[in-house]
C-alpha cells in the first residue's frame, strides 16, 4: 500500500526537480527526502528516477506515479474536506476562488449580503481564470469557484462531477476611446470594426473576440493582449485599439476617456459558480451561494 506521505513528497521533488530543491520546499535534509524516495521504491518494486545532470529524470514507472499520485491526493484532500464540513455542518470561512471581474464585483455584494445576515461567516478570496480555479477546487483548496464559458464553448470534462449552480448570462459590449467616431452609438455591428486594431483579453476571451470577428467577415488584428481589466481600458483609452469585453469587466470601474457601445448579436458569457454536491448541506456554502446568486440578479 502507498504511503501517503512519502507520495506527497514524491510529488514535490518531481515538482521541484531534485532532491536538494524538495528538502529545502518541505523544510527537511536532502538524506531524509532521499530516505524516503528510496523507501518508496521499494513498495513500488522499482526504481523512479534517473539521474540526469544535476537533476532527476523519471523512468516510466515514477511518470505514471506521477500523472496518478497526484490525482490520488487531490481525492483524498476532496474526501477528507467533504467528511469534515458535513461532519461539521458548518464552517466560519468559505473559500471562494472566482475570476477578477467576479471578485471585484460579485463577490464584494455578496459578501455584503453576508455580513448582513451571517455576520460571523468570513470569505477568503481567491483569483484565478478558469480552468485553473476548477483545478482549485479540484485540490480542495477553496470551497466555491466561481467560472464562465462563451457561447459555443465546451465545459470543461473536469467538472462533471461539481454542482454548478448558473449566475447569469451576459452579452459582451465593444469599448471604444471617448473620441471614437463610433462612441455615440447606441449600438454597431462588428462588420464595421474590420479596420481597427484590438486589445484582447485572457486567453478564452480572446479565442472568444477572435472567432466573434471571423464569423463578422474579418479577421482582428490584436495589438495587444492582457487579462488585467483596467490595463485593457487604459490602453483603449491610449487609442492604441478597441475593445471586445463582458460587462462585468466594467461594471465597477469605467475609465473617464473610454465608452461602451452595444455590439448587435453580441457573443456572450455564461458565468456559473461550482462545488461538490455534498457541501451544499454545509450551512455556511448554502448562505453564501444564495448570496452569489442574488448578486448576480442585481448585477
Amino acid at each position: 500500500m502507498l504511503d501517503t506521505r512519502q507520495l506527497a513528497m514524491f510529488a514535490t521533488v518531481v515538482r521541484a526537480g531534485s532532491f536538494s530543491a524538495a528538502a529545502r520546499e518541505l523544510h527537511l535534509s536532502q538524506p531524509a527526502i532521499s530516505q524516503q524516495m528510496r523507501a518508496l521504491e521499494r513498495s513500488i518494486g522499482g526504481p523512479l528516477f534517473l539521474r540526469a545532470g544535476r537533476g532527476l529524470k523519471l523512468t516510466e514507472a515514477g511518470r505514471i506515479l506521477a500523472e496518478r499520485g497526484m490525482a490520488i491526493l487531490d481525492e483524498l484532500a476532496q474526501t477528507r474536506q467533504r467528511v469534515q464540513a458535513v461532519a461539521a455542518l458548518d464552517f466560519s470561512t468559505v473559500r471562494v476562488c472566482a475570476f477578477p471581474s467576479a471578485n471585484a464585483s460579485l463577490v464584494p455584494a455578496a459578501a455584503a449580503a453576508l455580513a448582513a445576515r451571517r455576520p460571523r461567516i468570513r470569505l477568503e478570496l481567491i483569483e484565478m481564470e478558469p480552468p485553473d480555479s476548477f483545478d482549485v477546487l479540484r485540490r480542495a483548496d477553496c470551497d466555491l469557484a466561481i467560472g464562465f464559458t462563451y457561447d459555443g464553448e465546451a465545459e470543461d470534462a473536469s467538472i462533471g462531477d461539481m454542482l454548478r449552480v448558473h449566475l447569469l448570462d451576459e452579452p459582451l459590449a465593444l469599448l471604444l476611446p471617448a473620441t471614437h467616431a463610433l462612441a455615440g452609438r447606441g449600438s454597431v455591428r462588428l462588420a464595421e470594426l474590420a479596420a481597427e486594431r484590438w486589445i484582447t483579453g485572457c486567453p478564452k476571451c480572446s479565442v472568444t473576440v477572435v472567432h466573434a470577428c471571423t464569423e463578422a467577415g474579418f479577421t482582428p488584428d490584436i495589438a495587444c493582449a492582457t487579462d488585467d481589466n483596467m490595463a485593457i481600458q487604459s490602453l483603449v483609452a491610449a487609442g492604441l485599439g478597441v475593445a471586445l469585453v463582458p460587462r462585468l469587466a466594467f461594471s465597477f470601474l469605467l475609465h473617464p476617456a473610454v465608452v461602451s457601445v452595444s455590439v448587435d448579436s453580441a457573443p456572450q458569457r455564461h458565468v456559473a459558480l461550482f462545488t461538490w454536491p455534498d457541501m451544499i448541506r454545509v450551512p455556511a456554502i448554502r448562505a453564501t451561494i444564495d448570496a452569489l446568486v442574488s448578486a448576480a440578479k442585481q448585477a
